[in-house]
């Protein structure tokens, strides 16, 4: 099929307006430092959202490191129930393996490892409040769902630390949910560690004594482009492809009663049932771009309805 010179530059021109492809199935775009949205399409719809989980996960290990004091090169234990868990495993760790918490971090959020997630919850799991008398798993869960409620999330259930959705009724959350439990991750002053490297060495201890280390490799292809350092990937077929956007730029230096001060410049993307979660990724990217842009000339405008 050949295009004609009128039809090659129409399609030229929609791409460089960053518009998103009606493939894609719901999506937000919000400034990080005021929650106000910028755009967003079926942002409250529920969906499958796979590894984009782990994002919950990496907070509630990061909150009750902070709360407790623990030390996040703690070495901990890989359960024997592991096998059991299914998909993604890199670093092919086996029971007994020792390795520390923030190397298991690193392998769940840069490479979306759902055994590193199954043993971080088994582990902090069993050390978390739980009145309930759950399983360490399900009581990691219980407090993955009790972060939820505490930054509003109405529309999302999580079952388990990793995201896979093989069970009913399957977990979900919104774009909408996601996109608050982001900012509230970035609140953190160490999740960006755990989001924005292209690679890192990890090291694990075998059962027999013996030290490996593996090479991740971050599952988002995205970095480093139109500013783009994280956060999250995430596949399933339910769920479709999944991912979650930072970028930043140099901070908007404006005057205030006299006064330069400094106004962070970040903003948040979550795109979810995609066809083609890295390019539609970031045309939402170049388009939230734009519209900061715009919205920062009138003023920064916030209201309300408009912010999470």
């Amino acid at each position: 099929m050949f295009l004609t010179r009128g039809t090659l530059i129409a399609t030229l021109l929609f791409l460089a307006a960053g518009v998103v492809p009606a493939a894609a199935g719901s999506w937000i775009i919000l400034d990080d430092n005021t929650g106000h949205v910028l755009a967003a399409s079926e942002q409250n719809e529920k969906r499958q959202i796979a590894s984009l989980t782990k994002i919950a996960t990496a907070m509630v290990v990061l909150d009750w490191a902070e709360s407790s004091g623990t030390s996040l090169s703690t070495l901990v234990s890989v359960p024997s129930e592991v096998g059991g868990v299914g998909g993604v495993n890199p670093c092919q760790l086996q029971p007994g393996d020792q390795i520390s918490l923030r190397d298991l971090l690193y392998s769940a959020m840069m490479s979306s490892d759902n055994h590193a997630a199954y043993t971080l919850a088994q582990n902090v799991g069993v050390r978390l409040p739980n009145p309930q008398a759950l399983s360490p798993v399900d009581n990691f869960s219980a407090h993955m769902n009790a972060l939820a409620r505490k930054l509003g999330m109405k529309r999302s259930l999580f079952l388990n630390p990793h995201g896979l959705d093989n069970m009913s009724p399957p977990p979900h959350s919104t774009a909408a949910d996601l996109a608050r439990l982001t900012r509230y991750a970035y609140s953190h002053a160490g999740f960006n560690f755990y989001v924005s490297q292209p690679t890192r060495e990890i090291s694990i201890q075998g059962i027999d004594g013996t030290t490996r280390g593996f090479l991740l490799r971050n599952t988002n292809e995205l970095l480093g482009r139109d500013g783009i350092e994280g956060v999250k990937t995430g596949r399933t077929r339910l769920a479709g492809d999944c991912i979650v956007l930072a970028a930043d730029r140099e901070p908007e230096a404006v005057e205030h009663d006299g006064q330069k001060i400094a106004i962070p410049r970040r903003i948040i993307v979550v795109l979810l049932g995609s066809a083609d979660r890295f390019s539609e990724g970031l045309a939402l990217i170049q388009r939230g771009w734009s519209l900061h842009e715009s919205w920062s000339a009138e003023g920064r405008p916030v209201s309300k309805r408009s912010t999470l």
